[in-house]
């Protein structure tokens, strides 16, 4: 079981708030972030994260009832957004492999299987930088599922996607909707949201939860 539990959190820039008060708890699901452009859920997702620190708050993850710390959460964690980026020069292939060579991981026998089931293999030896926007979004979706994470942020996923990528997203998420998973999906695209068990309206400034 994969549990979230954010107590007063709050960002800012300066003296600009992004969002502040904000509280909520959950277990093994997959959980959407909605909210108008600009209303945080970047930040958000950045913050629980671990990739920005807060300005105030606190955010304890729990896996196997287990509290992880920062190091724990990033080899548990994957991210998926337009604006994570992979070496343009390397192949498909190559930064996978850069990547679970970091992470120093026994899974590289699964990267033509991932590929594949992404629609991405016909194009695992392209040069990443050559690729159309669309399929390197599938790409980054492959970089985050590469370590088989217990906790998955997608940042708008479906961004730049066409009706194949987006499948591939909702059958990503789909397999990963089980109590041993935590699946965190930000959107303003009802699609998107429609495929999560419950929904943050950062809209909503005190962070209540609406089902979905």
């Amino acid at each position: 079981m994969v549990e979230l539990k954010i107590t007063s959190l709050a960002k800012y820039y300066g003296h600009h708030e992004v969002f502040s008060g904000l509280n909520y708890q959950a277990t093994s699901s997959v959980i959407g972030v909605a909210g108008a452009n600009g209303s945080g859920k970047s930040t958000l997702l950045k913050c629980i994260s671990g990739l920005l620190k807060p300005t105030g708050g606190d955010v304890l993850w729990r896996v196997d009832q287990h509290q992880i710390n920062k190091d724990e959460l990033r080899k548990k964690i994957g991210f998926v957004a337009p604006y994570v980026q992979l070496y343009e020069e390397l192949s498909v292939r190559e930064n996978l492999r850069f990547i679970l060579d970091l992470r120093v991981t026994n899974f590289k026998n699964g990267i033509d299987e991932l590929l594949d089931e992404l629609d991405a293999g016909h194009f695992s030896d392209s040069a990443f930088g050559e690729l159309s926007t669309g399929q390197q979004q599938r790409v980054k979706l492959a970089a985050a599922l590469i370590h088989k994470p217990r906790i998955l942020i997608l940042d708008e996923p479906g961004s730049n996607l066409d009706e194949k990528g987006k499948q591939a997203v909702k059958t990503v998420v789909d397999r990963h909707r089980d109590s041993s998973f935590m699946v965190i999906l930000a959107s303003n695209q009802k699609q998107e949201l429609d495929l999560c068990d419950s929904v943050l309206d950062l809209n909503n400034r005190n962070g209540s939860q609406e089902n979905s």
